[in-house]
């Protein structure tokens, strides 16, 4: 018989509270419900080891979302009820983080048309704090109130009445700290609270009676059940020696998948939010969001639902921390547009560490552990899942806001992954983010695309900060885009190059070169890596600029990861010579990042054009006050780091030597399938990200996987080399020399081309110009090896003469024709004016 199948053969004759109640004497006393609506878990906790797990609460036990916001809105319903419709209309609802959000908005959906506010403990950059207290017995105590509106909990003598809900009513300590916190700075004279069960003991409710008349104010209490907790002389104790002896016999049993079935894939599914609701609570919710809302959730829902494989019928939607309200509609929505033959359930994570026991009589049958995924003020530590492994769901639905949408969540230990292995399909929706903005800064800003669905990255490597333009006809001849740019009739970011498809011959001499110089360049992968933890450490956010960057920010990435344990984010950005870096990208990165903390990260420098125009472009956007306008600046540092400085245009960089990355010899094929960045005005608007595309019809050709793979691999062969070159180098005078942009001045004047931008010093950018300009002539230095062979190739292939010179500082010059017509020859390479 299934797990599945002896739990609900159980629920009838058997107390999720039965565990606990037989091994440390606690009983549970009061009316015929309390048993339905709670059972009993342990903790470990200093304070209280028990737990009261709510059978209708959605945060530990998978229930249906109906039941779980039918409670909070038939409290809420009460409410109404007690005060008049009037007073109703006019009362503020309080509830609590993080157990509490979503009950909380559901009573004030039963008040008809309160607005609602919850307490929070994730401080909101920017957002004034109206309040804050302590909860007791909690494992994380504070709780911040900020309200976007600072009228929302104003007191005096018309105050309205203030509803405040928590889950349960224990001692009330919490409930009554709140009251005290804001009575003393805006009194009121009636407040209400509200509770799924009231278990206080004889001595607290006369407390509450005195607290009343201590303020001089009417405090009605409305709950669902009320009972009380018999606990036995030392409890406590007891209790965490039991903890500690069932941690220890389950020491090493990790949450296993189910045998022989693979990982279930994680999809996106867009849910098409309404820009004008707030995820939720944190920073008020009024009616008119309400509405809004409701509209919205059926289209939602659908789109859930078609997302769905057609035989799901257990269906779990599952929430995270404070977000429950969220996905609790979701819930309720999805029930409806499923019907009556899927079974849905909704349950939430939580910070909460709870022993689990798989045994009928407790209420934590199983738990998932995974690592925090929002950057939490308290710093990074691990978060819970109960009741959903081994629970027989065919698909989950997991519903974050776009805040925790990090690579965390997307790690290999992380929450979809953990998921994955306990679910036939695993569907990824994600909320935005309210934070309450300026006038001046657009309210809902794009979100990141991630592999598999924009990219052949895995999700948790990084980032794009692009939009998704694949279905849109951007290539064009190369000989006719050359002559469109050259002409000024278009700049060479409106249009894409055909994708170059190489020979089966170049593929060899692809995987050759990357056989060859893969230490190398794992060697200056290390190397860079280690400076940039040194001087930008200790958990920089790595910004590649798309997309020759992009394959080196993910083997940093890597690096540190493999040799440190650290998780570096990493995003790509676009920037564009001559219209500067993409501004929505940076202000997306200052919502969510310290842009103190970003790490501007390239493959190569050339002569340093994009090195001046990523400083050109701070300048500017710090210039213009920044992410809000007239906020202030970010403090965004324009300094790049680069795997390779040949033109010493840098200061961080692995190597100074200009040799074969093979990153360079292919285009989208080594860089995750995506095209080359696309700014033009019909595309792009002001609050959008710059474009790109994803060629997912490349796929059989694909080589970025096979170059992270060949250059990790080497990662432990140089750890010795890395670390003695770091130290030379933090200890070195590393001032950029711009010898290289000498250079190209010296040779656009010596072949009379006169546009520095039409020559391309260095390997990488010489095998560019071969692969998607008009080349002229290719300059190598005499006596250049190996790491030209691939560039004497493709010159070959497209009739470009190669010229042998002296006093070159770089292994290799592209010269990209100038004044160019497809009528243009310039064979001696001299004869430009004719041309």
């Amino acid at each position: 018989m299934s797990g599945r199948a002896r739990r609900e053969e159980a629920v009838d004759v058997v107390w999720s509270g039965d565990w606990v109640a037989e091994r440390l004497g606690v009983a549970l006393e009061g009316d015929g419900e309390l048993h339905e609506l709670l059972g009993l878990a342990l903790r470990r906790n200093p304070k209280r080891a028990h737990l009261l797990v709510s059978n209708v609460l959605g945060k530990h036990v998978p229930q249906k979302p109906s039941v779980v916001y039918g409670a909070g809105y038939g409290l809420g319903e009460r409410v109404r009820a007690l005060l008049g419709a009037e007073e109703a209309r006019r009362a503020v609802v309080l509830g609590y983080a993080e157990t509490a959000t979503g009950l909380g908005h559901a009573v004030a959906d039963g008040l008809r048309d309160a607005p609602y506010l919850h307490s929070t403990r994730r401080p909101v950059a920017g957002v004034a704090q109206a309040g804050g207290f302590e909860e007791a017995h909690s494992h994380a105590t504070s709780h911040l109130l900020l309200p976007e509106d600072p009228e929302l909990l104003a007191g005096g003598a018309e105050a309205s009445t203030l509803v405040l809900v928590d889950d349960e009513f224990s001692t009330g300590n919490t409930v009554l700290n709140t009251i005290r916190a804001l009575h003393g700075t805006h009194p009121r004279e009636r407040y209400v609270i509200v509770a799924l069960v009231d278990m206080r003991s004889a001595g607290d409710r006369d407390r509450l009676t005195a607290f009343a008349a201590e303020i001089g104010a009417r405090v009605d209490l409305v709950t669902r059940s009320s009972g009380t907790v018999a606990l036995p002389q030392g409890v406590l104790e007891r209790g965490q020696t039991l903890v500690a002896d069932q941690e220890a016999e389950q020491a090493g049993r990790a949450d296993e998948a189910v045998a022989g079935v693979a990982p279930a894939p994680v999809t996106r599914v867009a849910l098409d939010w309404p820009a004008e609701v707030p995820d939720g609570g944190r920073h008020g919710f009024t009616p008119a969001h309400r509405a809004a809302l409701e509209a919205a959730l059926p289209g939602m829902a659908e789109r859930i639902a078609g997302a769905l494989d057609s035989d799901v019928r257990r269906v779990l939607v599952l929430g995270f921390e404070e977000l429950m309200y969220a996905p609790l509609r979701l819930g309720t929505a999805l029930e409806a547009a499923m019907g009556s033959g899927a079974e849905i359930r909704y349950s939430t994570t939580t910070r909460s560490p709870v022993l689990a026991v798989d045994d009928p009589g407790y209420a934590i049958r199983t738990r998932l552990v995974f690592p925090a995924h929002d950057d939490p003020a308290d710093g990074p530590g691990d978060r819970y899942a109960y009741n959903v492994a081994g629970a027989g769901f065919d698909a989950v639905v997991v519903v974050v806001d776009s805040t925790a949408d990090t690579p965390e969540l997307h790690a290999p230990d992380g929450l979809l992954a953990r998921l994955a292995a306990h679910t036939g399909q695993v569907l990824l929706a994600v909320v935005p983010s309210y934070t309450p903005t300026p006038v001046q800064e657009p309210a809902v800003l794009p979100e990141p695309l991630r592999g598999p669905d924009f990219s052949s990255y895995a999700p948790e490597d990084v980032g794009w900060l692009l939009q998704d333009l694949s279905d849109t006809e951007l290539e064009a001849p190369t000989e006719e885009r050359e002559e469109a740019i050259q002409s000024g009739g278009a700049h060479y970011a409106e249009s894409l190059p055909v994708e170059y498809q190489p020979s089966a011959e170049y593929q060899a001499l692809f995987a050759a070169a990357l056989d060859a110089s893969a230490a190398r360049i794992a060697r200056a992968v290390g190397t860079v890596t280690e400076t940039v933890l040194a001087e930008r450490g200790p958990r920089p956010v790595l910004v590649s600029l798309a997309r020759a960057g992009t394959p080196v920010g993910v083997l940093m990435r890597h690096w540190a990861r493999h040799r440190h344990g650290v998780d570096l984010p990493h995003y790509a950005i676009s920037i564009v010579r001559g219209r500067g870096i993409d501004a929505t990208a940076l202000r997306w990165l200052a919502a969510h990042h310290d842009p103190a903390d970003v790490v501007f990260v390239d493959g190569w420098t050339g002569k340093g054009a994009i090195t001046r125009e990523l400083a050109a472009a701070i300048e500017e956007f710090e210039a213009s006050g920044g992410p809000g306008g007239s906020a202030g600046p970010a403090g965004f540092d324009p300094e790049i780091a680069v795997l390779a400085d040949p033109g010493g245009c840098v200061r961080t960089y692995g190597t100074r030597e200009d040799f074969l990355i093979p990153s360079a010899c292919l285009n989208s094929t080594v860089s995750g399938l995506i095209s080359r960045t696309v700014l033009r005005a019909d595309l792009v608007g002001p609050d959008d990200f710059h474009g790109a595309k994803f060629y997912r019809e490349l796929a059989g050709s694909d080589v970025s996987g096979d170059f992270l793979a060949a250059v990790a691999a080497r990662f432990d062969d140089v750890a010795d080399q890395v670390d003695a070159e770091t130290k030379e180098l933090l200890a070195a005078d590393r001032a950029p020399t711009w010898e290289g942009w000498a250079a190209v001045e010296r040779i656009s004047e010596e072949y009379g081309i006169h546009d520095v931008n039409l020559v391309k010093p260095g390997v990488g950018e010489t095998t560019r110009v071969l692969l998607r300009r008009v080349p002229w002539k290719i300059l190598a230095k005499r006596g250049a090896g190996t790491d030209l062979t691939h560039i004497r190739l493709l010159a070959e292939q497209r009739g470009v003469p190669v010229e042998e010179v002296d006093d070159l500082p770089y292994s290799c010059v592209g010269l990209i024709h100038p004044r160019f017509t497809r009528g243009a020859t310039g064979s001696d390479g001299k004869a430009v004016q004719g041309a």
